[in-house]
């Protein structure tokens, strides 16, 4: 358990040079896929009759307990992590944009789109068992602990494929407005995936001699793995090298785009809004190591489990070996296959021109599914305003973004052509030691006037 830790420690410090993804240049008023993705509707306002998405990448960290100044530093990471009485929240997120296409015929909008997604999370982990098993209590200021657990604590890793096909039409339109709807059915490829869930964790640690001991313990586990990572899950190879598995899953993404036109069709619009619901749906892990087991844990009277044992353990198959040879854990149910929902959220955004070349965007992702769940890959709730300086091949913004899990986050971003670079966090992580890092690139071609 504690090189499981140390990989998330290490993946936060390999990513500090990088809030949601694309932040700032997923509202752009050069429409194309990117934006697509946001919400399918805006592909019947293309500004290219055909675009070529080549490439993009966008990594995001965000975390309540890590500031960058951590990272810098020679303290002890998972002491930090571990430190305090607020649960542990982390989310690592990497989304690839691979090879693409989208063009306008008519009335119509039409894309395929090819996604890699990575994932790695820490849901509301009690510090002190946390801190129990990673630095043997060395955080706690009592010998005795008392574990209250409300919460379903999650580690979490996923890795899946998409192809998406969309389509958008423009429904209704004036001199003044313009209505589209659209829409995104998506192809899953499930790669791999490790779920630890411990449900209302209630219990004593204490901590003898260096030695940390769980007694008078009551939990529900699920223990669930697929793929590479039941093998091991402190390998970040195997987080790359297992994206995309056979198809098995279905997911959907409904939009609506609304947007107030100028009467000087060359200055573009006023007001450019959209809703869209994204990610319905969900997919099935089918590897040949499958296993989905639900858990009683319980100890009682003088009887107590040794937290170093996990010390050295790299996956979820020891863990789930040690818990078993103790004895105090009792199978309730267990599945081979099993399903994991996709992480659905509904965005509502607007795009204003408050004088030419100079707007400002509003974008707002609720997530509508519970990150406690143990089949439920986790989403963030999040606010962005974005002021931006555009014109035709040359934007410059600076996305601010109100995160759930690490706050107030700023950054800056570019956009010449095709080509775009940013992150939503650099500003601050620079002069308020953010909890939060992100980073984006990508390049795309665009041909024939829309």
């Amino acid at each position: 358990m504690k090189k499981i830790v140390a990989l998330i420690c290490l993946n936060l410090s390999l990513l500090s040079i990088a809030q949601d993804q694309y932040s700032g240049i997923s509202t752009s008023k050069r429409t194309g896929i990117l934006n697509g993705t946001f919400n399918p509707a805006e592909l019947a306002s293309l500004n290219s009759k055909v675009e070529i998405h080549l490439f993009s990448l966008s990594t995001n960290v965000a975390n309540n307990k890590l500031g960058f100044n951590d990272l810098t530093s020679d303290t002890d990471l998972e002491e930090i992590l571990f430190t305090g009485s607020e649960p542990v929240n982390l989310r690592l997120d990497v989304e690839i944009l691979g090879p693409s296409l989208a063009f306008k015929y008519k009335k119509w909008g039409f894309g395929v789109s090819s996604k890699a997604f990575g994932k790695l999370n820490l849901v509301d982990i009690d510090v002190n068992i946390g801190d129990a098993i990673s630095n043997s209590g060395i955080n706690s200021i009592l010998n005795s602990t008392a574990l209250i657990g409300n919460n379903n604590q999650r580690l979490n890793g996923t890795t899946y494929g998409e192809l998406g096909i969309s389509v958008a039409r423009n429904i209704w339109e004036n001199e003044k407005y313009n209505f589209n709807a659209g829409a995104t059915v998506k192809l899953l490829f499930p790669g791999s995936y490790a779920n630890f869930g411990a449900n209302q964790l209630n219990g004593t640690v204490t901590t003898v001699a260096g030695n940390s001991f769980l007694t008078n313990t009551n939990a529900t586990l699920n223990i669930a793995y697929s793929g590479s990572l039941a093998d091991s899950f402190s390998d970040f190879e195997d987080y790359r090298n297992s994206v995309f598995g056979s198809l098995n899953g279905l997911g959907l993404d409904i939009g609506a785009q609304f947007t107030l036109k100028d009467s000087d069709k060359s200055k573009g619009y006023k007001i450019n809004s959209g809703i869209s619901i994204r990610n319905i749906g969900s997919m099935k892990f089918t590897d040949t190591n499958n296993s989905s087991t639900d858990y009683s844990l319980i100890i009682q009277g003088s009887e107590s489990l040794n937290l170093s044992q996990f010390d050295d353990v790299e996956s979820l198959q020891e863990i789930e070996q040690i818990l078993l040879d103790s004895g105090f854990l009792t199978a309730v149910t267990s599945n081979r296959d099993f399903k994991v929902k996709l992480p659905t959220v509904i965005n509502i955004y607007s795009d204003f021109r408050l004088v030419p070349s100079l707007y400002l965007s509003v974008f707002w992702q609720q997530k509508l599914n519970d990150d406690n769940l143990n089949d439920q890959i986790t989403a963030q709730n999040t606010l962005t305003l974005t002021p931006r300086f555009s014109l035709k091949h040359f934007e410059v913004f600076s996305p601010w973004t109100q995160n759930e899990i690490s706050g107030l986050n700023g950054g800056i971003g570019f956009r010449a052509g095709g080509f775009f670079i940013g992150s939503g966090s650099v500003i601050t992580t620079l002069i308020n030691d953010s909890k939060h890092a992100d980073f984006y690139l990508g390049f795309r071609l665009g041909f024939g006037k829309s």
